[in-house]
């Protein structure tokens, strides 16, 4: 009987029913499934699979029944929507609704990680009785629900929760709700898609560069909210991929002339395009990131930014290999950073820049006059949209306000601010050179550290001659520290402590050099002196009267970001100093993705820091004439020199606080890691903890901005072979301590 039932179930397969060919590969591409992977599964060729797709071919036994089977099961995970046939007003049609201006769904009220209560769109019903499943990813990354109107791609593999780290694409503005960005390519079975952040996957119809950024402006739904009240919400960034070039008429890489230029030539049939369907380009015209824009009306803007990795967009120096990622992976790492910090706006060094004005627009809305209307008026705590002139003193060379000065006049310290990191080393003595090991510390994002609750000036400078100094005063002093002996020094109120003064650096100058007489210091540095006891007696000052913490907001974004990736890699704040060394222990393996995000929020740090005094960039430029840069308000070179100052200060507080608890100094300081001859492998080896807790005021392992980490470890003998083999005894091994791989002699970072 049983041979009997199975023939009859036989007969009923070769005749399964099959959904409409569209359906087919709506269900498909629903759950990210290619004609390639099907078609293995069924043991058939793809153009079979795609016949069945388009209707031209029908399946036939045994194949047929097989078919049924994954289309039925995929129906159940992705039910088609239910489509009213009757209109609210009765007129048996469904109401149309613009597209972008979908109306927002109803909203739930939840608890966010740091407790401040937001909101999330309600789910519908229809989400609520068909809730999607965990999609997998070959990465280990996991998608989040798909949406009307969108496909979600699904490589083979086991489902996941989702990762840390994955930004959900949902968010409270509907008119942002696929996420900031997308990266855009183009499908095995030719299908052009958008990979958003969280593993969505949108279907591009556009078939030009002017119908794509239609569609991204209109049907994409892509950008991401303002950060400041005054401020303006970011445009949409695509992301080309080769194959996307390709598609639309560009080229996959730049000649070398392009990428002198930075740009493709300004009659490429795509720029051509542009220009029919009135798009326009900013002056930089159409390079690794592009920003295509109308002219605002109103309020409302039409601009898309595109990022083309192949045209050497992300730097590999900052983003390391996210340039040849899959689209779905490459989503995740810039929406991670999108999310957590903005969305790029180009290199890390103009988002960084663009980070501080996104925060503090120079602008805000006046209130109203007598006729109703509002203007715009200056926003406090910015800096204002006008540019300002430097001090001379502040001014780099060849700079407009020094155009006066003999052609190859070489300024000194006393007619230049000079503040800069440190390059310091010294030979060891001889009871360094017994030891065993050298060991590097470095010091976690140590100039947004210095960044930190820094009140610097918002506007011009102001001349004073003999001034008081106020070490609340943000500006630059001419002052003699060529008296200042470190073997004495003053660390609280009534307690000095006596120092060996030869083997510390110098914390006025970036050499660790002591000075040799007037010269010119950021305020931080001249508060450092003061505060280890030195008589400080200025000659003349810039200072800056309107004042304010411009950059709080920025370090803290900056910070927020870096402890939620870390926290995401398995590094956290606040545990052991035990425990951080071994979550710090290759925990760059643990997701590369993320780590990338770690690499680039460094370099958004550092790089928007040096963009606040940037030099010419040819363009043809001379000495004594202005260069592009100095027509930003955020050109801004003495805001730079005071964090860098605090950031070195900081470190030297830390360095003589060690020495006087343990007579132990360093040998060699690079920007941010100090190298120490010691017995132990370890800094908990040598660093004064104390049932846990460390010297107050001096190094301590953590995570946190401003406190330490493990740099490396080489032994005393490779630091001396070194040293001979360059004939330099105060070569600075803090340059190569992380792995002990020597590339030059010289250095440089």
């Amino acid at each position: 009987m049983s041979e009997l039932f199975e023939a009859v179930d036989a007969l009923l397969a070769s005749r399964a029913t099959l959904p409409p060919p569209e359906e087919r590969k709506r269900l498909r591409t629903a759950h990210g499934l290619t004609l390639d992977e099907v078609a293995a599964a069924l043991k058939v060729r793809r153009a079979t699979v795609s016949g069945w797709e388009s209707g031209r071919t029908e399946a036939r036994p045994p194949e047929r029944d097989a078919y049924a089977r994954l289309l039925a099961g995929l129906a159940q995970l992705y039910p088609a929507p239910t489509t009213p046939t009757t209109a609210p007003d009765g007129s048996g049609g469904v109401p149309e609704t613009p597209t972008g201006r979908t109306a927002p769904a109803p909203q739930t009220p939840v608890m966010t990680e740091d407790r401040n209560p937001q909101t999330v769109p309600a789910p519908s019903a229809e989400q609520t009785q068909h809730p999607a499943p965990p999609l997998a990813r070959t990465s280990g990354n996991t998608s989040t629900p798909r949406r009307p109107g969108t496909r979600t791609a699904a490589p083979a593999g086991t489902p996941a929760s989702t990762p840390a780290g994955t930004p959900a694409s949902t968010g409270t503005d509907p008119r942002f709700a696929n996420g900031p960005l997308a990266v855009v390519d183009v499908d095995t079975d030719g299908q052009v898609s958008a990979y958003c952040p969280g593993g969505l996957v949108l279907d591009v119809p556009a078939k030009s560069v002017p119908a794509l950024v239609d569609w991204t402006l209109t049907e994409g739904r892509l950008g991401q909210p303002k950060l400041s009240g005054p401020g303006k919400d970011a445009d949409p960034l695509l992301v080309l991929t080769a194959a996307a070039l390709e598609r639309y008429g560009l080229p996959v890489t730049l000649t070398e002339e392009e990428q002198l230029a930075g740009r493709i030539p300004d009659g490429h049939k795509v720029i051509r395009q542009l220009t029919r369907a009135d798009w326009k380009l900013t002056g930089r015209g159409f390079g690794p990131w592009a920003r295509i824009y109308r002219p605002a009306t109103g309020s409302e803007r039409s601009c898309v930014q595109l990022c083309i990795p192949s045209w050497n967009a992300l730097d590999t120096r900052h983003w390391g290999t996210a340039a040849q990622l899959a689209p779905p992976e490459l989503a995740r790492v810039l929406g991670v950073f999108a999310t957590r910090v903005m969305t790029p706006r180009g290199s890390t060094a103009v988002t960084g820049l663009e980070l501080m004005t996104a925060l503090h627009p120079p602008t805000r809305a006046s209130a109203p006059d007598a006729d109703g209307r509002r203007h715009s008026e200056y926003n406090p705590g910015s800096l204002g949209k006008d540019p300002v002139d430097p001090a001379p003193c502040e001014a780099p060379d060849g700079h407009p306000v020094l155009k006066d000065l003999p052609r190859f006049h070489i300024r000194g310290p006393a007619e230049k601010v000079f503040e800069e990191a440190y390059d310091w080393a010294r030979p060891m003595t001889d009871d360094e050179c017994t030891r065993r090991n050298l060991v590097g510390l470095d010091v976690n994002m140590a100039f947004a550290a210095g960044a930190n609750g820094l009140v610097v000036g918002l506007g011009a400078p102001t001349h004073v001659r003999q001034p008081v100094f106020d070490p609340k005063q943000p500006g630059s002093w001419l002052v003699d520290l060529s008296h200042a002996d470190l073997s004495r020094v003053k660390l609280a109120k009534d307690k000095w402590a006596e120092l060996d003064g030869t083997l510390l650096p110098s914390p006025f100058t970036p050499k660790g050099d002591r000075p040799e007489g007037p010269a010119w210091y950021a305020t931080p540095t001249v508060a450092y002196a003061v505060e280890l006891g030195y008589d400080v007696q200025p000659i003349e000052a810039w200072v800056r009267y309107d004042t304010g913490r411009y950059l709080d907001g920025w370090y803290s974004r900056l910070r927020d970001a870096y402890l939620a990736t870390m926290a995401d890699l398995g590094v956290t704040a606040d545990i052991p100093p035990e425990e951080f060394l071994k979550a710090m222990d290759g925990y760059q393996s643990r997701d590369p993705e993320l780590a990338t995000v770690v690499s680039a929020i460094k370099a958004t740090v550092k790089g928007g820091l040096g963009k606040l005094r940037e030099r010419p960039r040819g363009e043809g430029w001379r000495p004594g004439e202005p260069w592009r840069a100095l027509s930003r308000p955020t050109w801004r070179p003495d805001i730079r020199a005071a964090v860098i100052s605090r950031t070195r200060v900081n470190l030297h507080r830390k360095i003589v606080k060690h020495a006087a608890f343990t007579g132990q100094y360093p040998v060699a300081i690079l920007s941010d890691c100090v190298v120490y001859a010691v017995d132990g492998e370890s800094p908990l080896d040598f660093l004064p903890y104390r049932q846990g807790k460390p010297l107050p005021g001096g190094f301590k392992l953590g995570v946190n901005p401003g406190l330490v980490k493990w740099e490396g470890t080489q032994t005393v003998l490779w630091g001396e072979g070194v040293r001979e083999q360059f004939d330099a005894p105060a070569l600075n091994l803090a340059r190569y301590i992380k792995d002990g791989t020597v590339t030059d002699a010289d250095g440089g970072e």
